[in-house]
C-alpha cells in the first residue's frame, strides 16, 4: 500500500514557486533589455549624399543671381505731334546713325501752323521796319527842332547885346531894352525844353525797338517750333545705335508725346542682376563681380542697389569693365557673381541646403568608422554662394553630409551603405 510522504510534497511545491519567480524575473530582464536597446539606424545610399570635410582657412564671401544684359544708353522716341504713321522706313534690328529716318508721319495742321507762324512773322518782321523808320523820322524831327531852338535862343542873346550897348548910350528906350530881355529868356527856356525832347526822343528809341524786336522774337521763336514740329513728322534715331522696338504699323494714329520707337546702343551694356533679398542685405556700391554670359565671363562693378524689393528680390545693376564676348547683346540671360568680402582664417563648409546665416541647423557628422553619422547642432555664420562659416558645433576635418536630408528628421543617426 502507499505511503504518504509530506516532506516530498512540500519540497516540490517549493521548487514549482522557486522556478515560476526565475521565469518572471527573467522576463522582466529581457524584456527591459529590449526596451534599452536602441533602434537600428536606417540606411542611406553613400552615393545619394554629399559629403564635405570642415576646413579652415581663407574665406571669399560672394552672393549669386540671375540677370540679363541691359543697354546702358536707351532713347525712346516720343511723337513731338500728333499725326498718322505715313510709312515705315526702318525695322527692329536695323543700325541707325543719328539722321537715320526710322518712320514718316502726316499731319496736315502741322503744315498749316507752320506756314501761318511764318506768315506771322514776316508781317511782323516788316512792322518792325516801319516802326524803326517812324522812330528815325520822329528823332530827326525832334533833332531839328532842338536846332532852331537853339538858334533862336543864339540870335536872341545876340541882339541881347547889341540892345545893351545902344540902350547904354541912350540910343533904345527902356522898352525895347525890357522886350529884348523877355524874348531871351524865351527863347532860353524854348531852347531848353527842345533840348530836354530830342534826348527823351533819343533815348527811348532803344526801348521802343527792344519792346517791338521781342514781339518779332517771339514770333520767331514760334515758327521755329512750328517748323521743328514739321521737320519731326520724320522720325529719326538721334544717336548711333540699333533700332530695338517700333510699336506703331502704317497707317496708326498717334498723339503727341507718345513713344514711337525706341533706339540702343549695342556696344555700351550693363548687367541686372536680381539677387535674394536675404542675401542683398551686404551688397554695397563697388564691390567686385564676374558676369557669366554663357560664352565667356566678364569682370565689373556694383554701381547700383535698387531700394526696393520686387518678388523676393533686389535688383543690382553691374557696369562692365571689360569687353564683351562674342554673341553678348541686349536682354542676353547672364549669371552674376558678387564678391562681398574676403575672410582671412575662419571655419567652413559646404553649404546645406537648409539653414541661414546665424541660424543653428542639424547636421549629420560621420563617425570615425566612416559608416555611421550622428545628428549634432551647429551654429552657421556668414554665408557664401557654395560654402558657409561655422561657429559651433564642428572642428575642420570633421566629415559631414551637406545634401538634403530631411527625409530622416525623425532619425538621430543614420547608416552609409
Amino acid at each position: 500500500m502507499d505511503v504518504a510522504r509530506p516532506s516530498q510534497a512540500k519540497a516540490r511545491r517549493k521548487r514549482r514557486i522557486l522556478l515560476g519567480t526565475m521565469g518572471a524575473v527573467a522576463v522582466v530582464g529581457i524584456t527591459w533589455g529590449l526596451a534599452r536597446l536602441k533602434p537600428a539606424a536606417p540606411a542611406v545610399d553613400r552615393n545619394s549624399v554629399v559629403i564635405d570635410t570642415v576646413k579652415r582657412g581663407p574665406l571669399v564671401r560672394q552672393v549669386h543671381g540671375v540677370g540679363t544684359l541691359v543697354p546702358e544708353e536707351i532713347r525712346w522716341i516720343p511723337a513731338r505731334t500728333s499725326g498718322r504713321i505715313e510709312r515705315i522706313v526702318l525695322r527692329p534690328g536695323a543700325t541707325v546713325e543719328p539722321d537715320s529716318v526710322i518712320l514718316v508721319l502726316s499731319n496736315p495742321d502741322a503744315v498749316q501752323s507752320a506756314a501761318l507762324a511764318d506768315s506771322q512773322l514776316a508781317a511782323a518782321e516788316a512792322d518792325l521796319v516801319n516802326f524803326n523808320v517812324q522812330l528815325q523820322s520822329s528823332l530827326l524831327s525832334a533833332e531839328s527842332a532842338a536846332a532852331d531852338a537853339k538858334a533862336d535862343y543864339e540870335q536872341a542873346k545876340a541882339r541881347a547885346d547889341v540892345n545893351d550897348v545902344l540902350y547904354k548910350r541912350g540910343l533904345l528906350s527902356d522898352l525895347d531894352q525890357r522886350l529884348t530881355q523877355i524874348t531871351v529868356e524865351q527863347q532860353g527856356a524854348r531852347n531848353v525844353i527842345e533840348q530836354k525832347r530830342f534826348a527823351f526822343a533819343k533815348d527811348s528809341v532803344a526801348p521802343q525797338l527792344a519792346s517791338k524786336k521781342a514781339g518779332v522774337e517771339s514770333l520767331r521763336l514760334q515758327a521755329r517750333l512750328r517748323h521743328e514740329e514739321l521737320d519731326a513728322l520724320e522720325v529719326r534715331a538721334g544717336m548711333h545705335g540699333v533700332l530695338q522696338l517700333l510699336p506703331g504699323e502704317v497707317g496708326a494714329q498717334v498723339s503727341a508725346g507718345s513713344n514711337l520707337a525706341r533706339v540702343a546702343d549695342p556696344t555700351r551694356l550693363k548687367a541686372e542682376i536680381r539677387v535674394a533679398e536675404t542675401q542683398a542685405k551686404d551688397i554695397t556700391p563697388g564691390q567686385l563681380t564676374s558676369i557669366d554670359t554663357r560664352n565667356g565671363l566678364v569682370e565689373g562693378k556694383v554701381s547700383r542697389v535698387d531700394p526696393s524689393v520686387q518678388n523676393g528680390t533686389v535688383t543690382v545693376d553691374i557696369t562692365l569693365d571689360g569687353a564683351l564676348p562674342k554673341g553678348a547683346r541686349p536682354d542676353l540671360s547672364v549669371d552674376g557673381t558678387i564678391e562681398l568680402e574676403r575672410l582671412a582664417d575662419v571655419v567652413f563648409v559646404g553649404r546645406p541646403p537648409v539653414g541661414q546665416e546665424g541660424g543653428t541647423v542639424g547636421m549629420f557628422k560621420l563617425e570615425a568608422d566612416g559608416v555611421h553619422a550622428t545628428r549634432v547642432p551647429v551654429q552657421l555664420g556668414r554665408s557664401s554662394v557654395n560654402v558657409i562659416e561655422v561657429r559651433q558645433g564642428l572642428q575642420p576635418g570633421d566629415r559631414v553630409i551637406t545634401s538634403d536630408m530631411s527625409q530622416w528628421d525623425a532619425d538621430d543617426r543614420v547608416k552609409l551603405n
